[in-house]
């Protein structure tokens, strides 16, 4: 399975945003962080701005709402052009009704779980969805520390992935940069979000080139 990178433009100049979409398109998708202040306590860009961002990025748009009443928004995403939206299994009413209407629109998926959110009521779901969402930081803000306890959720979701014989993807967001990202891929991921890690970076093409290498080496 290979190994994708999706910057997180959370770590952007949202001023420019653009431009920085530009600079990360060497990576596999750019990671839009949607926050309300409501399900999270950070408020960031609403639809209006992901669908103009969806038609200027060189790569696909993976859309993480961090909002509550998913069910309601999250299809407009897909429609506004998401490649991937993954909404919290927190915040849904309906994670089965609404994962297949996001199929239905054409984008991936996904259900995103926090740190203290167990993985195996939704294992059950996977023929339902394409991306689990293994959250390694508090969703809400950027710049945080890798949460090591999230490592056995991380191999606990690859185990069942691997049996049910599926392609469903495991992402992880928080934390992730080269101290990280080799024993999140070691545990089962292979969708990694880094936003601090590519945008600081001296050459931000190269250091997307190093995790992918890095995750590569360990990816299952």
């Amino acid at each position: 399975m290979a190994a994708l990178i999706a910057p997180s433009i959370l770590s952007a100049d949202f001023a420019n945003l653009e431009r920085d979409l530009g600079r990360i398109a060497d990576a596999d998708y750019a990671h839009v962080d949607v926050m309300d202040n409501h399900f999270v306590p950070n408020l960031t860009l609403g639809l209006p701005i992901f669908e103009r961002l969806a038609k200027v990025s060189p790569i696909p748009l993976d859309a993480h709402l961090m909002i509550e009443n998913p069910d309601r928004w999250a299809p407009a995403f897909a429609e506004a052009g998401a490649a991937s939206v993954t909404f919290h299994a927190e915040a849904a009413q309906a994670p089965v009704r609404l994962a297949r209407e996001l199929r239905k629109l054409g984008a991936r998926a996904g259900v995103a779980l926090r740190p203290a959110t167990p993985v195996e009521p939704y294992l059950d779901l996977l023929a339902e969805i394409d991306m689990i969402l293994v959250m390694t930081v508090e969703p809400g803000f950027g710049g945080q520390s890798f949460i090591e306890g999230t490592l056995p959720k991380i191999r606990r979701a690859r185990e069942a992935v691997s049996e049910s014989g599926l392609d469903v993807w495991i992402q992880v967001d928080g934390g992730v940069s080269r101290d990280t990202i080799e024993r999140a891929a070691d545990a089962g991921a292979n969708v990694f979000v880094a936003g601090s890690a590519v945008y600081g970076a001296e050459d931000i093409p190269a250091e997307i080139a190093t995790l992918r290498e890095l995750a590569a080496e360990h990816t299952h």
